[in-house]
């Protein structure tokens, strides 16, 4: 059932990605690629990954790093999604069954998204940028919107 859950997280960012490509990139011409090092991800994921790469090869603001082999349903992996800031302000709407919590301390504003059994990721916007960082992988909630909350802050130092 787990990797049904996360299977389903994975066809849900893709198709949200799809609808919100066109707009990110005519928003920021940056590559999400850029903003994180191999290193950086490592260290939060406490595993090597390789170097980042665009999930989808035309959509640069869209990257993924995970362990040499490429991604695992249940494996330690980060995505970066890099999007508008209506997205971002669109994406605090309430929906039934998604928890949205705000965080104090990253960027303009931030918060998180959890949908049950779904996972958890961390949507954030500093002036006229946003994106959302997902963590993926066997670690508790705490853990991911730890590891999330500390990759952000490095994505903010190089915005």
């Amino acid at each position: 059932m787990r990797s049904t859950n996360t299977l389903t997280l994975i066809i849900m960012t893709i198709l949200v990605v799809g609808t919100q490509s066109t707009s990110a990139i005519a928003a920021s011409s940056r590559d999400a690629c850029l903003l994180l090092t191999q290193a950086q991800v490592s260290a939060e994921l406490g595993v090597q990954v390789q170097a980042g790469e665009h999930i989808v090869e035309t959509a640069t603001t869209l990257c993924g790093w995970a362990p040499p082999g490429g991604p695992k349903i249940n494996g330690p992996k980060v995505v970066l999604d890099l999007k508008t800031t209506q997205a971002f302000d669109i994406g605090k709407t309430p929906i039934k069954g998604v928890t949205k919590t705000p965080v104090s301390g990253v960027g303009d504003g931030a918060y998180y998204i959890t949908a049950g059994g779904l996972g958890t990721s961390l949507s954030v916007r500093k002036g006229d940028v946003a994106f959302n960082i997902a963590v993926h992988g066997n670690f508790s909630i705490d853990q991911i919107e730890a590891k999330e909350k500390a990759l952000a802050l490095q994505v903010l130092s190089k915005l």
